[in-house]
């Protein structure tokens, strides 16, 4: 399903117009049918918008309780908040607030065909990001993999205090940023990949640099992978969605310690 679209027969302008006339008309034949005696003496006009207003009011929620369910099932056969958003006539972001977890189905019967194995934990991944915008789109990436466990940091002291808190369970990806304030993501780097108790956990460079020293300096840094963020958000979610499935779904990682 990614990457193809619907196609209706008429225009956005010519939908919503047959759409109006529909519930138009399913309003007033719900009105003659539930009305107590709609045509009662005493009854004023005001009275009858008002019964009116009152039953659109229910097939308006009927409608967003079909919507969300529509939107379920459209996540079940492939579909991305992308593609439902635009469907809707909204944002990707505006779709995951209006619908969230619609890749999380733990209100649902297990589909037949499983897209992939819950795993027996949620799996830990530390954002070391200060974009928020950025680290929204990698949240929703990842929440459309399974079950993930994500904690954002914005600089590099930030995650050093985060990964060195006594207690704290390592996570099992970090995904890393560059240009942060305080600490940037080329110190945190050099200095994870020195410590003995953290070396281990596998980092991903994600930034939007393309720059030849930052790519030579990262992996001379021990980097795991670098991936130059992508400017078209399909292509971002793809980038985040493969180092996911690599890492965490492919990949043997070190026992937790």
């Amino acid at each position: 399903m990614p990457g193809k679209s619907f196609v209706l027969r008429t225009t956005p302008q010519e939908t919503a117009a047959v759409a109006d006339a529909t519930v138009a008309d399913l309003a007033q034949r719900l009105a003659h049918k539930l009305l107590v005696a709609p045509a009662q003496q005493g009854v004023d006009d005001s009275e009858r918008a008002l019964a009116l207003l009152h039953l659109l009011d229910h097939i308006q929620q009927a409608t967003d309780r079909l919507q969300k369910d529509a939107a379920r099932a459209a996540a079940r056969a492939g579909a991305s908040y992308p593609q439902i958003g635009a469907a809707c006539g909204m944002t990707r972001q505006g779709a995951r607030r209006r619908w969230p977890g619609l890749f999380n189905h733990t209100d649902e019967a297990p589909a037949e065909i499983p897209i992939m194995n819950t795993p027996a934990r949620p799996f830990d991944v530390l954002l070391v990001e200060d974009d928020m915008a950025d680290a929204m789109l990698i949240e929703e990436a990842l929440s459309e993999r399974g079950a993930r466990n994500l904690t954002q940091v914005t600089d590099g002291l930030a995650a050093l205090e985060h990964l060195r808190a006594p207690g704290r369970i390592r996570p099992d990806l970090i995904v890393l940023d560059l240009n942060m304030p305080r600490m940037n993501g080329r110190e945190l780097l050099k200095i994870l990949k020195a410590d003995e108790d953290l070396q281990t956990i596998p980092i991903v460079v994600l930034t939007t640099s393309s720059a030849p020293e930052d790519v030579a300096g990262s992996y001379n840094s021990h980097a795991n992978a670098y991936v130059t963020k992508p400017v078209n958000l399909e292509e971002f979610e793809q980038a985040v969605q493969s180092i996911d499935a690599f890492y965490l779904d492919t990949a043997t990682r070190p026992p937790r310690t």
